[in-house]
């Protein structure tokens, strides 16, 4: 019987969407010439009703692509859609409608695990298959049903993707009972038309958009949910079936009600392994801090992190006497275990979801499971929170890691109490690089000594590219981190000096440049910009649109020391520059001291993510600071 209740809902879903004929071939191409192929109908359909006096939801997506180029079938023809445990798939099917009005069904489809690479397990699937007959003027149809098991999980709407998409849209159905909230989020979304249809049983929002261009991809961009225009949407209260109003996700004290239920049931006493590791590692001491930063590093580079994903196990954490004994888990399980063993060492410890920088949500402002897709351990030492990573082993105590600068964190005090925080962003001043070159010149070229000096993330990332790296790259990572001056540099030998932690380091290096510097009759002339910063990263404003993204602030300072060969004297030695707008700026100067001529370079960052209306300003520094790397001082003698 619920087989076929399941099939009738897929068959009138299905029918719902007529065919979209194929558009005019030449129109499209004259429209997009520079696209392989065009979305023609990318349309979402949800049915959202009350079952047994719960939310209960239904979905179906039809897509079709018409095929504009010759080519488009080698690049093209692959396809797919994802299901999980909490999307369940109901029915499906795929066929092209070739130009001459053929229909070819797909025969064959795969079913496989999809994951990230970082990701052990994934309960995500990949159903996939190739159109048959691809040519340009052909039509790849994909209709999809799914039952989506738990409404609070809804998924937004993306109205955009990786093709021009000619109609965009998002349909729900919503019973009477039910409070529907929605919010549309990207850099542009004025083109979205929004239509709310008031029916006897239902309420139909309608989001469309129609001609909607493609996503352009940039390596430096956030996230395509910090741009692209889509939907998100939510139930947020409903009335039972003996009408009682339900209070579902109308605001944060709902989301932690729902998380709360995630870790009510684990951790309830330290067994007497995790007991005797924690004895063991705060061992005659007394301080609270000292016995978190000790816990903590024990739990960094004790207990490996494995992404592992299934059903509810995406959501709840492994108690900490298993993950102590496994010795492995994925974020929510280094929560755990960090929570547990630092409150049996007496220092009060939270569980706390967070979402990192790849989304833009908050808390506050959206009360949703999606916000957030990490969890750590947080914990309050002098009136003063501490955001624990287990997952990232490089991260030092007292530092957030890198990825969740900036973000709120929803911390759980109690069943009843909760607070939400934001993370810190760590300031420009404790990330400095400071890179040395002391020079001298050859017969042939340059040779000279290097000293990198970094500090709290910038040694944080050396840290873990040494952690993983082997004898056989070790060298070529050196010669990419040392590189200066041209594509002849040689690192000759290099040394790493470990401080007490890993918030500084220092790395040493020896190389030789050949045909650097040029003899001229007599006089040297050299050019001492040996790095030529941010060339080619003119922002194509005001074509770009989306953000620019960086890890963390900064400061950079780069020094070149040339030795002055003794008979020889500074006979040309360039003006240096300062230049600083509201975005960011600059400071370049030359000097002399003794028999040194000295070149130093200073940068900073005051953004995690630099946004349209200050491209502008990122140029003009560019066009100041761009003709001082052609300047070449001289030598000549005495």
């Amino acid at each position: 019987m619920k087989n076929k209740a399941c099939l009738l809902f897929v068959a009138l879903i299905f029918a719902g969407f007529h065919y979209v004929k194929a558009q005019n071939l030449e129109a499209l191409r004259r429209q997009f010439p520079d696209e392989k192929a065009v979305m023609l109908n990318k349309a979402l359909s949800y049915n959202i009703s009350l079952k047994d006096g719960k939310p209960y939801v239904e979905s179906s997506e039809v897509q079709q692509i018409e095929y504009l180029s010759n080519t488009a079938a080698a690049y093209m023809s692959g396809y797919g859609f994802f299901h999980s445990d909490f999307q369940q798939v109901v029915a499906y099917e795929a066929y092209t409608k070739t130009p001459a009005d053929k229909k070819l069904k797909v025969s064959e489809f795969k079913t496989s695990t999809s994951k990230e690479s970082f990701v052990f397990y994934d309960d995500v699937k990949e159903t996939s298959f190739n159109f048959p007959a691809i040519e340009p003027g052909a039509v790849g149809n994909l209709n999809v049903s799914w039952i989506d098991k738990d409404p609070h999980l809804l998924s937004p709407f993306y109205f955009s993707g990786h093709l021009p998409v000619l109609n965009s849209e998002l349909k729900i159905e919503v019973a009477k009972e039910i409070s529907l909230r929605y919010v549309l989020l990207g850099l542009d979304t004025s083109q979205v038309s929004v239509k709310i249809e008031n029916r006897h049983h239902s309420n139909i929002y309608t989001f469309q958009y129609k001609t909607c261009p493609a996503d352009k991809q940039y390596s430096d961009a956030p996230n395509y949910s910090w741009y692209s225009p889509h939907v998100i949407f939510y139930i947020e209260k409903y009335k039972d079936e003996n009408g009682n109003e339900v209070s579902y996700l109308a605001n944060t004290d709902d989301l932690y009600k729902l998380n709360y239920s995630f870790i009510r049931s684990i951790n309830k006493t330290a067994g007497p392994g995790l007991k005797n590791i924690v004895d063991s590692i705060i061992k005659n001491q007394s301080s609270p801090e000292k016995k978190a930063r000790l816990i903590y590093s024990w739990v960094q580079h004790q207990v490996k992190y494995v992404a592992f994903e299934e059903g509810m196990e995406g959501f709840v954490p492994r108690d900490a006497n298993v993950v102590c004994s496994r010795r492995f888990g994925d974020c929510k399980d280094m929560s755990s275990i960090l929570t547990m063993m630092l409150n049996y060492a007496g220092v009060p410890a939270y569980f706390t979801w967070i979402g990192t920088r790849d989304m833009p949500y908050k808390f506050t402002e959206f009360p949703l499971p999606l916000v957030s897709n990490h969890m750590i351990c947080t914990i309050k030492l002098n009136d003063k929170y501490i955001f624990l990573d287990g997952t990232d082993p490089t991260c030092v105590f007292g530092y957030p890691s890198s990825g969740i600068q900036d973000k709120e964190a929803m911390i759980a005090v109690n069943e009843k109490e909760y607070k939400i925080i934001k993370v810190p962003v760590v300031d420009k001043n404790k990330n400095v690089l400071t890179d040395s070159t002391w020079i001298e010149l050859t017969e042939n070229g340059i040779k000279g000594v290097i000293k990198k000096d970094m500090e709290g993330y910038f040694a944080m990332h050396i840290y873990g590219m040494l952690m993983y790296a082997n004898g056989r790259s070790m060298m070529e990572d050196m010669k990419d981190i040392f590189q200066r001056g041209s594509n002849k540099f040689q690192l000759d030998t290099f040394q790493v000096s470990k401080k007490e932690t890993n918030e500084n380091i220092t790395l040493y290096g020896n190389f030789t440049l050949p045909d650097y510097a040029k003899k001229i009759g007599g006089d040297y002339y050299l050019n001492l910009n040996l790095f030529k910063f941010f060339e080619h990263e003119e922002i194509d404003y005001p074509k770009r649109k989306m953000p620019i993204e960086y890890n963390f602030r900064f400061k950079k300072r780069y020094v070149a020391l040339l030795k002055i060969p003794d008979g020889f004297k500074v006979s040309y030695l360039p003006q240096g520059k300062s230049y600083h707008n509201i975005v960011w700026g600059f400071n370049l100067n030359y000097e002399q001291k003794g028999n040194w001529v000295v070149l130093t370079q200073e940068f900073d960052n005051d953004d995690l993510l630099l946004t349209q209306d200050k491209f502008e300003n990122w140029n003009k520094v560019l066009e100041n600071l761009f003709p001082l790397y052609k300047e070449t001082l001289s030598l000549s003698k005495n």
